[in-house]
């Protein structure tokens, strides 16, 4: 199974969309706070329309504290200051993707201390910024998934 860690998401709807995404790969799903919304915001509902009761979404206080109650076997950061390009990545189960909040991506005091293989990018033209967190999530987990063999998935 892997891992989808939220550190201090802000946008409800695209929290939304990721425990829809969750719940139809088998992802768990972390939120680290403080998050930009409450948990039972409308806009989120809407979004994860009712697939929040499939997701069993685990909550912690700061980045600290899930390091040390999820203890992932390896703690992957998507970020676009990346090494590593997220599709050359042999992923395992209970392999950890950790994406920051939309405006500002993951703090540059965790960057600068993590591993610098485990910090993975998406291609994309160079004028661009970045993409949507709830895209990008989508890329790197089902990338993951398919390497594991759709694990627990429905293969037709």
């Amino acid at each position: 199974m892997i891992n989808v860690v939220l550190y201090e998401p802000e946008i409800p709807a695209n929290t939304g969309n990721i425990i829809r995404l969750c719940a139809n790969t088998g992802a768990q799903l972390h939120l680290i706070h403080p998050l930009g919304f409450e948990l039972d915001d409308k806009k989120l509902r809407r979004a994860g329309l009712d697939y929040h009761e499939w997701v069993n979404v685990h909550q912690y206080a700061s980045l600290t504290d899930y390091v040390e109650k999820a203890n992932p076997n390896r703690l992957f950061a998507l970020t676009t200051k990346g090494s590593a390009n997220y599709a050359d990545v042999a992923y395992q189960d209970g392999d950890a993707l950790m994406f920051g909040p939309e405006t500002r991506g993951l703090p540059n005091s965790f960057l600068h201390q993590h591993q610098q293989d485990l910090k993975l990018y998406l291609p994309m033209k160079p004028e661009s910024r970045s993409l949507n967190l709830s895209n990008t999530v989508s890329i790197v987990l089902f990338e993951a998934w398919k390497q594991l063999g759709f694990e627990g998935g429905k293969l037709k």
